[in-house]
């Protein structure tokens, strides 16, 4: 186990390289000057010169990529100019907040998708599986941010039961049932997609499953269907369900920046839109870079769980 554990360590190392370069090609080639967005009204060539400078735009691309990811490798990401403070903290404050909505996404999408999945390979054929699967079609195919926007217009502001914006109440808020009234709308947004994949995968492995011996056997010796189903079937298909939970826990996690942008949500995503757009290069390169490492560690603790389950499994 902890030899698995070791070679899969081994293996991430060089895509997290592979992806610090991948994340500041991106970056750079955003059109625009970073000093000049900066400066405003002050873009004086003098001044965008000294801007340049502090920044390290005045090397080469390959240089500032090295420098760059030598202040990575000591945990500095730079310092914010659009909000004058260091990266690192400005990140990992917003990231807070995105893993909460992004954690409540991904129970209700694991929750309702896991369960959408095994009542339909259960009842394949019947009126459930072809309800379930028109839901899941209907599911997968909607843009997040329409939906979004039809979940505001309908309970924000047609019904008024949900409030439209923000992670806690402007005035009076804070406390536990305020951040749940404040996280329903995006958090069922972000998880409906997820949702529709997770069902429909485990349907596929859950009616794999069904179709082996043991499960005939099972029940021939007279046990029940529901202990045939989740003693049994889903048991061993889960083996093939945790990557797909693996993957889908790094959607939701990127999926949250737009879904924030939609919501006014304080978290990372929101905090990406505003830095591209203020030219903020450094803010933007480690709020992308946390959230790609994150989808990372998440396939990784997702390829451990299932090697936990079937210790055959070696790649």
């Amino acid at each position: 186990m902890w030899g698995y554990i070791a070679k899969r360590l081994l293996l991430v190392i060089p895509v997290l390289f592979g992806m610090t370069a991948i994340v500041f090609l991106i970056m750079a080639m955003i059109p625009g000057d970073p000093a000049t967005a900066i400066l405003g009204a002050y873009a004086t060539p003098e001044n965008i010169a000294r801007i340049n400078r502090q920044l390290g735009l005045n090397h080469s691309l390959f240089e500032q990529y090295f420098i760059w990811l030598g202040h990575i490798l000591q945990g500095d990401l730079g310092r914010s100019y659009s909000l004058n403070r260091p990266v690192l903290d400005e990140v990992l404050e917003r990231f807070s907040a995105t893993l909460t909505l992004a954690g409540a996404s991904f129970l209700l999408c694991s929750l309702f998708g896991l369960l959408a999945g095994i009542v339909s390979a259960a009842r394949q054929f019947s009126w459930a599986d072809r309800l379930i699967t028109l839901l899941v079609l209907i599911g997968i195919s909607t843009p997040s941010f329409w939906l979004g926007l039809l979940l505001i217009l309908v309970f924000a502001v047609t019904l008024q039961c949900l409030p439209a914006s923000g992670m806690y109440a402007i005035y009076g808020g804070g406390g536990f049932l305020d951040l749940l009234s404040h996280l329903a709308l995006p958090a069922v947004t972000l998880a409906v997609i997820a949702t529709g994949v997770i069902a429909r995968l485990t349907r596929g492995a859950m009616l794999e499953v069904l179709r082996q011996d043991y499960i005939r056997t099972a029940r021939a010796k007279g046990l029940s269907e529901r202990r045939v189903i989740y003693r049994h079937a889903f048991k061993a298909a889960l083996v093939a369900i945790i990557p797909v939970l693996g993957i889908q826990a790094g959607f939701v996690l990127g999926g949250a920046v737009y879904i924030e942008t939609v919501f006014q949500w304080p978290g990372i995503g929101r905090m990406l839109v505003q830095a591209i757009a203020t030219r903020d290069i450094l803010l933007a390169q480690g709020g992308v870079l946390v959230v790609a490492t994150s989808y990372v560690l998440f396939n990784l603790a997702a390829d451990v769980a299932q090697h936990r389950l079937d210790p055959r499994l070696t790649s």
